[in-house]
């Protein structure tokens, strides 16, 4: 069971579905489940496809991408979501190539202790998505200026509020629905990041 919900098997899809499906699959034949729950609904399959793919793979976004990854690592571990936990330390792992750093980062965030793995504007960028995280409704302007005083401009402020934005509304799909990992493949993200139609991954 992938989650809670039923959804349509590739097999079983129609129309629009269908057409979103043979856009995402994999080369392999898979679908990633969280993507796969939206199904019974395909125009809020669009929209989180459309979120996820402008927010984390676009190659407007200044900030590296395994940082980016990392903050939704990060933020997929504050709220408990072990689904988006896993695929993406597994996907940030895949951008880093530096295993012993990767696992650095995870042992860091497991054990609170960030600072062991994250330094300047890096550690200020994860004291954000903490903040933003788990006390939303007191987040002031000194939360951005601690950013600014990390040397991030206003546009690499923006990229890490929609990444904590974006993790916040997927941990929620996935905790909400019970999807579960079961049949996916960790880690894998669409390559090409200018075009929206391109989901083909590596």
């Amino acid at each position: 069971m992938i989650a809670w919900i039923r959804h349509i098997p590739f097999e079983e899809a129609k129309g629009k579905l269908k057409r979103i499906y043979d856009q995402i699959i994999s080369p392999e034949g898979l679908i990633d489940n969280i993507m796969k729950v939206h199904s019974l609904r395909p125009n809020s399959l669009e929209g989180h496809m459309a979120i996820y793919k402008n927010v984390l793979h676009h190659s407007s976004n200044t900030l590296p991408k395994w940082l980016l990854e990392a903050a939704g690592v990060y933020v997929s571990y504050l709220n408990g979501c072990h689904y988006c936990y896993e695929h993406h330390f597994a996907g940030m792992k895949r951008l880093m190539k530096e295993d012993a750093k990767a696992d650095g980062i995870r042992k860091a965030i497991e054990s609170d202790t960030l600072a062991a793995a994250f330094s300047g504007r890096e550690l200020a960028i994860m004291h954000y998505a903490n903040a933003l995280t788990l006390r939303p409704a007191a987040m002031q302007e000194a939360d951005v200026e601690a950013l600014r005083r990390a040397g991030m401009d206003d546009g690499e402020i923006l990229e890490i509020n929609q990444i904590v934005s974006y993790f916040a509304y997927a941990n929620r799909t996935v905790l909400g629905l019970g999807v579960s990992t079961q049949g996916d493949v960790l880690g894998l993200s669409p390559g090409d990041s200018d075009d929206p139609d391109n989901w083909h991954h590596h």
